[in-house]
């Protein structure tokens, strides 16, 4: 189980209940808390008080009073009005990451939504009744607003959802699966919709498999490396000392370990080299920079899952003594007493804890790093398939001329990092103002969170057509005795799923074999352990 409070939340937990269908349970002290927060909302609507989002309109209509006995309605019909998201749906693995991401979020209590509105999303979750979520609608300021509508959309029966591979409206499914339709009461449709947690499920989703094509990519590079009779004094801890990037040295160390005991690679040929070519020689500069790019990416995305995104935000009085100690941490509590006149009875804050600036800019990195681990390999792979810089037989084929091997998936490498050239292109530098210019500055952040999974897809291929040029390069220069204890292990991978290519066959399949044993982690065994000391 995955127990959900909204502060402990990891990258782990959120790819375990979004690929593994792990059980959420809600923690006991989060529903405590939650119950404290909605006593805050009910307590300012007996009041009467003028509350956005919960009297009155929202965005550009945030001064329309709205009366009493319409609280419901302007609840269902902030959500019918957001769910407007379009394009393809999003796969289901993101639709279950961008719930247990919202769940979390609520779960601090601090956005005033009933224990039982939260405990139907989590049964829903566990159902693993999932509601069609458009993939395209969002700016990423205030938050994911249309992709969350949607979900709040089945939550009360409406929009669409699938369970049991079964496509059906929402309000038929929950039935089916013995779930009342849930009534929004006030500031709950509002708490539902306003967060990150679009752009922040698929980025920790590209942030997790970004570690995994890295540990590939580093596999990938030894095996080129060896084939190729590379000059390993690039390597030499010295040289990485004296320019210490954490994720530098890390890579040097990997592909030394990984090489360990090469014959390739300690041969007078090799050492005669001198000096190789900076696809070669600056693997641990290039791959280490993706890696410490994307080591900051998952720093970010780990504290906003346990973020509170929502807004306005709904303080009860049992919370303000910890927030108080935290935000005298970061420099003085503030003038709290601004916002009501009666704290004492909790705080209604409005602010923009929605913008996803610092996941866009982030989402934006990932994408660079992943498109330059591509970049460096498709120009690995060109070494390897042109005979006039590796020495070994035109495209890798023993019976080149009849047979064109290797020189159409090189081809198509190409086209996939020129592909990302435009996906990396900073999707965060964009701004277009919305809702009457209210919201005149969003992040665009979930525009660079999917350019962000696409180059990684992309990515994964490139490095799984290196992978296959380089365990075929091994073949035509010797075969595997000589190589290094972990390069062995990546070039046995590789046999294991894709025989020697020895005449033309259709390629497609095997680079896309490939890309999946990328996606599984499976090199992470073969590589990580013989990059630890």
């Amino acid at each position: 189980m995955v127990v959900v409070d909204g502060e402990h939340l990891t990258r782990e937990d959120v790819v375990r209940v979004a690929r593994l269908g792990e059980t959420v349970v809600l923690a006991e002290e989060a529903r405590r808390r939650v119950e404290r927060s909605r006593r805050v909302v009910e307590d300012l609507i007996a009041r009467g008080e003028t509350v956005y989002g919960v009297t009155t309109g929202v965005g550009e209509l945030r001064e329309v009073r709205i009366p009493p006995e319409d609280v419901e309605a302007l609840q269902r019909n902030v959500v019918r009005s957001h769910a407007s998201g379009v394009g393809p749906p999003l796969p289901p693995e993101a639709v279950r990451a961008l719930i247990l991401l919202r769940i979390n979020a609520l779960a601090r209590g601090l956005s005033g939504i009933r224990p039982e509105t939260l405990e139907k999303l989590v049964a829903m979750l566990n159902l693993d009744l999932l509601p069609l979520v458009p993939s395209q609608g969002s700016v990423g300021a205030s938050g994911d607003l249309a992709p969350l509508a949607h979900v709040a959309l089945a939550l009360m029966g409406e929009g669409e959802a699938t369970w049991r591979g079964r496509k059906a409206t929402a309000g038929e499914l929950l039935r089916e699966a013995g779930l009342e339709p849930a009534r929004l009461q006030a500031k709950e449709g509002l708490a539902l919709i306003n967060g990150t947690q679009f752009m922040t499920g698929i980025g920790i989703l590209v942030s997790w498999d970004g570690d995994r094509l890295l540990e590939a990519a580093d596999g990938a590079a030894a095996l080129t490396l060896e084939a190729l009779g590379a000059n390993r004094a690039a390597f030499h801890p010295f040289v990485h000392a004296l320019r210490p990037h954490p994720g530098q040295v890390e890579t040097a160390r990997r592909i030394l370990q990984l090489t360990r005991g090469s014959h390739r690679l300690d041969s007078p040929q090799a050492a005669a080299r001198v000096q190789d070519a900076y696809s070669l020689r600056c693997v641990p500069q290039v791959h280490g920079a993706s890696r410490d790019a994307l080591a900051y990416v998952a720093r970010v995305l780990e504290l906003e899952a346990c973020s509170v995104t929502d807004n306005p935000l709904v303080i009860p009085p049992e919370a303000m003594e910890d927030l108080r100690d935290r935000s005298a941490a970061d420099g003085g509590p503030g003038p709290w007493e601004m916002e009501r006149s009666d704290p004492g009875s909790g705080l209604v804050l409005n602010g923009g804890n929605f913008h996803g600036q610092p996941v866009a800019i982030a989402m934006d990195l990932a994408a660079i790093a992943l498109a330059e681990v591509a970049s460096i390999s498709e120009r690995r792979i060109e070494r390897l398939v042109n005979p006039h810089l590796s020495g070994l037989p035109p495209f890798l084929s023993p019976n080149g001329g009849l047979n064109a091997g290797y020189m159409v998936a090189q081809y198509a490498a190409a086209a996939l990092v020129s592909e990302n050239k435009s996906l990396a292109h900073p999707a965060s530098v964009d701004s277009i103002p919305t809702s009457a210019n209210q919201e005149d500055h969003v992040s665009m952040g979930s525009i660079a969170a999917r350019h962000a999974a696409q180059v990684l897809e992309n990515a994964r291929r490139v490095v799984a057509v290196e992978l296959l040029c380089a365990a075929q390069a091994v073949d035509l220069s010797g075969g595997p005795d000589g190589l290094g204890e972990g390069s062995r292990a990546v070039y046995r991978e590789v046999r294991e799923n894709v025989p020697s290519l020895q005449e033309d066959r259709p390629l497609r399949e095997e680079i896309e074999e490939m890309a999946e044993r990328i996606a599984l982690g499976v090199f992470q065994e073969a590589v990580v352990p013989m990059g630890r000391t």
